[in-house]
């Protein structure tokens, strides 16, 4: 999948800067696709040309002057249909903690522990972040009444993978620590 989509799908929220769409991926959509403003800012321009997405220039004071984006209909058509399509394979994970862990009978059982615990206040840090943006999604209601009166759920599905993940990776690191204490009160 490319950045393209990614995009779009941001742009389901709504008119939005550069800028703007930036801040939306750091806490919308980071939990599953990352990008640098630089990326955003080209794919903008590319999804401009191929038509996906409109711009209009807001004229500003004591500011340059912004440009927002739109999604077309030409653009809504094109991500309903990619959504559609199926998934042509699984992301593969690339993690490089797995692969010191996968070592870590090479190293020194201190380090390990220290990056199992490390890993885990990341962990804790994006889920409150992604508890923050719940919070401010339900605006008071229950996850059921969110989710019979919002007009999008796709947002809330894909938070809810992004907690899932956190809280998984919190789990697995326990248990990475516990191996590390139990394999060093061994030696």
């Amino acid at each position: 999948m490319s950045l393209k989509y990614a995009v779009l799908a941001a742009l389901l929220e709504g008119e939005a800067s550069g800028y703007e769409l930036s801040k939306l991926f750091d806490v919308s959509l980071a939990n599953f696709w990352a990008a640098t403003p630089q990326q955003l800012y080209r794919e903008l321009e590319r999804l401009a040309q191929d038509g996906l997405v409109s711009a209009r220039v807001v004229q500003q004071e004591r500011r340059p002057n912004k440009r927002m984006f739109t999604l077309t209909e030409t653009g809504r058509a094109e991500l309903g249909a990619f959504a559609a399509e199926p998934v042509r394979r699984p992301a593969a994970m690339r993690d490089e903690l797995l692969i010191k862990i996968q070592a870590m009978d090479e190293a020194d059982p201190a380090a390990v522990r220290a990056l199992a615990e490390e890993r885990m206040s990341w962990a804790r840090a994006k889920l409150a972040r992604y508890e923050r943006v719940r919070e401010r999604l339900l605006a008071g209601r229950t996850e059921e009444e969110y989710l019979r009166e919002t007009d999008r759920v796709g947002p809330y599905l894909t938070l809810q993978a992004g907690l899932a993940y956190e809280r998984e990776i919190l789990a697995w690191c326990d248990r990475v620590r516990t191996v590390v204490d139990q394999r060093a009160a061994l030696s």
